[in-house]
């Protein structure tokens, strides 16, 4: 089975306009055959693990120790599996490396490091080719003056994708 990692926010909570395009993003996903992985713990990792679990879906929470210490928080009830590591570090890179593709929904700086780490990884070949869909108006604008630079030369910009809605995420994800 294919896997896709989710990246997000902490902050959503059941109701808020995130959450429930995260829980959608989950349901697409398990319905289209993808299992879901995420950091397993609330906010968009939690919806987007309710989702893919509500439709049967199989759901990895990738944990930490460290996170653990520094926020008194557990996995989300909706995981199937989780995979714990001491470090933030070996989360991180499991999260950007183990996959078959990547969606970022919007998040703070954890959420700004996953997708920089991916796209770097992605640039210089280090993992295999994959998709890397941005979902959401956040990335729209942060890619817009981040890309448009003589730094970032088009190449690189064809490395990630922007979505507007969990339905376009799941097609780029498909290649439609």
């Amino acid at each position: 089975m294919k896997i896709i990692s989710v990246f997000g926010s902490s902050a959503p909570q059941p109701g808020q306009p995130d959450y429930v395009a995260a829980c959608e993003l989950g349901r697409l996903l398990a319905q289209a055959g993808f299992a879901v992985a995420s950091g397993g713990y609330v906010g968009v990792m939690e919806a987007v693990s309710r989702g893919a679990a509500e439709v049967g879906g199989q759901v990895i929470g990738v944990t930490c120790d460290e996170i653990e210490r520094w926020r008194t928080v557990g996995p989300n009830r909706w995981l199937s599996q989780e995979v714990r590591y001491p470090t933030l570090v070996e989360r991180l890179i499991h999260l950007v490396t183990r996959n078959d593709g990547i969606v970022a929904m919007g998040g703070g700086v954890g959420t700004l490091t996953e997708v920089a780490l991916a796209w770097n990884q992605l640039q210089v070949q280090v993992i295999r080719p994959r998709p890397l869909v941005l979902l959401g108006d956040i990335w729209h604008r942060t890619m817009a003056t981040f890309a448009d630079s003589p730094y970032v030369p088009e190449a690189h910009r064809a490395l990630f994708q922007l979505a507007a809605t969990p339905q376009e995420a799941v097609a780029l994800l498909m290649g439609s």
